[in-house]
């Protein structure tokens, strides 16, 4: 009997990138980073490369090891990489490796050194998002290095790539400019005789709405486990993860009684408490206190008081409610039961923090669909 679970439905996973690979001609990096957004990084990207993703992308060297060390051999990609790490192990494990600065590259070289073969490098320009990736200032010095690197057969020059800042926003003017700035880099890169195989800064928004972002490879995360980066818009994705606990213990109490810490939370009548065993060490927000929404007892209830480190209370009112009940946190949504969207409502978040929260050692993963 289980207390509480996530399940994850690979073939939800299968079907939004089946979806996606044919909505592009260019070839799909599936990103599995963040442990699969919360989904589970292996059975995740597993799940992906069999509907067709061509690419496996991940934010760290210890995620890119992960899937190499899994059997995963596709092309994988990894881009946060702080100084100082084996980055040879990467390169020996055939991870291709964003640089985003001559420094950056430098390491790389001197893994690819002690390595004994090239590395295989994404160069970063920064389009206007100010965050990793070499300024339009930066960018003639990193190129002029990446390209005497290649012909010394230290580099192999395979892509060059940016991020969106607001790609969530279908026709928002930063979109063009990154585009500008984009392809002006790129021209800057042909000038030093660097043509790279793999020109990409679409993510999933850009993936779904900016067919002419899409270049030679298109990097969707978000989308791929069915949620959608545009609000109000699902694209035909499925969602593929679902919280829920069992109600440990019910009680009747009093008009007036307070709820959880700080008694946040009064009830105005008597009425039935319910207790579940999930709190902000599973997964829940504790800003998710008297606004969270879960399915139980036949409707949608609010979480009354404030999350507690592993449990929240649901008032129930006088509707029949037992210990052993399913209380259903988020999921698709297919029967009535709130989804990560209406969580990141509740909440003034995204739903990529809502999902990517829930992996506590405490709550197991449960897979259902082919491979599970």
């Amino acid at each position: 009997m289980w207390q509480a679970e996530v399940r994850v439905d690979l073939d939800a996973i299968r079907d939004n990138v089946a979806r996606l690979r044919a909505g592009t001609t260019a070839e799909l990096m599936a990103v599995v980073k963040g442990d699969g957004y919360g989904h589970g990084m292996v059975p995740s990207a597993r799940a992906a490369v069999d509907a067709g993703a061509d690419w496996l992308g991940v934010c760290t060297l210890d995620e890119a090891l992960t899937l190499r060390r899994a059997g995963l051999t596709v092309p994988v990609m990894a881009w946060l990489l702080a100084p100082g790490l084996p980055l040879h192990d990467g390169v020996a494990a055939d991870v291709d490796l964003g640089a985003g600065s001559v420094g950056q590259l430098g390491e790389m070289t001197a893994a690819a050194q002690r390595a004994g073969r090239p590395v295989r490098v994404h160069l970063k320009i920064d389009t206007g998002l100010s965050r990793g990736g070499a300024t339009p200032q930066d960018w003639p010095a990193l190129v002029e290095a990446a390209a005497k690197a290649q012909s010394d057969g230290t580099v192999e020059v395979v892509g060059v790539w940016s991020h969106f800042v607001y790609a969530d926003a279908p026709g928002h003017p930063t979109i063009d400019r990154q585009l500008s700035v984009f392809h002006e880099a790129l021209e800057l890169a042909g000038r030093y005789g660097i043509r790279p195989q793999y020109r990409h800064i679409a993510n999933s928004a850009a993936t779904l709405t900016r067919p002419d972002a899409h270049f030679d490879l298109v990097r969707p995360g978000l989308a791929v486990y069915g949620l959608s980066p545009v609000a109000g818009e699902h694209y035909g994705l499925r969602a593929a993860m679902t919280a829920r606990a069992r109600v440990m213990l019910t009680k009747r109490v009093p008009a007036g009684a307070g709820v959880s810490y700080g008694h946040t939370y009064i009830t105005e009548r008597e009425t039935t408490l319910a207790v579940v065993p999930l709190g902000y060490a599973d997964g829940i927000p504790r800003h998710a206190s008297n606004v969270g929404p879960i399915q139980l007892a036949g409707r949608v209830r609010r979480i009354a008081g404030r999350v507690c480190m592993d449990q929240v209370v649901v008032d129930c009112g006088d509707d029949p409610v037992a210990p052993g009940d399913v209380a259903t946190l988020f999921g698709s949504g297919q029967h009535g039961e709130p989804t990560a969207d209406d969580w990141a409502v509740a909440l003034d978040t995204i739903n990529y923090e809502v999902v990517t929260r829930f992996g506590s050692p405490r709550v197991p993963r449960v897979y259902d669909g082919i491979g599970a």
